[in-house]
């Protein structure tokens, strides 16, 4: 028989409501199997749903299983964040200094800082250059923008990451769908992930943009935090900034930082929905 269980559904990279990413969060998902949970998450038809169980580590604050409306994912940013923020809007006490979850790439370490937001560890990274004969069909994609510097970076989620000339050419970019589904196939990238600097005294230091191809349609994800600590990789070095989401209406801030060679990818996070839900 069904049961209610505390939901919540959180604005992810935005101190302002509806500016950010939405995450839906069942807080307790013991007892729930996978085919449950996908029916879940293709139910609320958010970009990620999040499920916490009992940690088997004993090293863990909670684990979580994150869903697609299509797949579960081993690792996602903004389902990251979003789900510590709401088991300490419930009142959770971490073990430690840190919050630390558990998810399908192992335990990530989570910190709190000012004003409630919230910093994840970049898990782990491997990165690949682009296979030069794709360069073509990535251009095509971009619809003639430059292309120097394609790499592909793995988090257990999978961006294709590009670099370009400036804030202004990331946000002037009308991705061609019919090349950029074949090209984030044969790249096994699960998505695109567009970067250029804004000019000094802009609005945050990086433009990002994150777009994917979804039933060959395309959708562009308004703030995420996979493709940002992939970024991250890439752009190690000095402490920096990213707006996105600015093609959606949306106003997603990320900070970056890093130290003792890792990167922590923050930002604030807010409540707007909490109930139940029978499950």
């Amino acid at each position: 028989m069904p049961q209610p269980r505390p939901f919540k559904q959180v604005d992810v990279f935005s101190s302002v409501p509806f500016l950010g990413n939405p995450l839906a969060v069942v807080l307790d998902a013991n007892g729930l199997d996978a085919a449950q949970m996908q029916a879940i998450a293709r139910w609320t038809g958010l970009s990620e749903t999040t499920f916490v169980l009992a940690p088997r580590d004993p090293a863990a604050d909670y684990r979580v299983r994150i869903f697609s409306p299509e797949m579960e994912f081993p690792f996602a940013g903004h389902p990251t964040l979003g789900t510590a923020h709401a088991l300490l809007d419930a009142g959770m006490q971490p073990k430690g200094a840190h919050i630390v979850q558990e998810c399908g790439v192992g335990l990530v370490q989570i910190e709190r800082g000012a004003g409630g937001v919230l910093a994840f560890q970049a898990p782990p990274c491997t990165t690949r250059t682009l296979a030069p004969d794709l360069l073509p069909l990535l251009q095509t994609a971009l619809g003639g923008a430059a292309t120097a510097g394609a790499t592909v970076a793995d988090m257990g989620i999978r961006w294709l990451c590009v670099p370009l000339a400036s804030a202004a050419a990331c946000l002037a970019v009308r991705a061609d769908i019919a090349a950029l589904t074949p090209l984030l196939a044969a790249a096994g990238a699960d998505g695109l992930a567009l970067y250029g600097p804004h000019a000094a005294g802009g609005p945050a230091d990086y433009e990002v943009r994150a777009l994917l191809s979804e039933h060959g349609a395309l959708v562009e994800d308004p703030v995420t935090g996979s493709a940002n600590a992939c970024i991250a990789q890439l752009l190690a070095g000095a402490d920096y900034t990213v707006r996105q989401g600015t093609c959606l209406q949306r106003d997603g801030r990320v900070s970056v930082t890093f130290r003792a060679g890792h990167a922590w990818i923050g930002g604030a996070c807010l409540t707007v929905i909490a109930g139940t839900i029978l499950a």
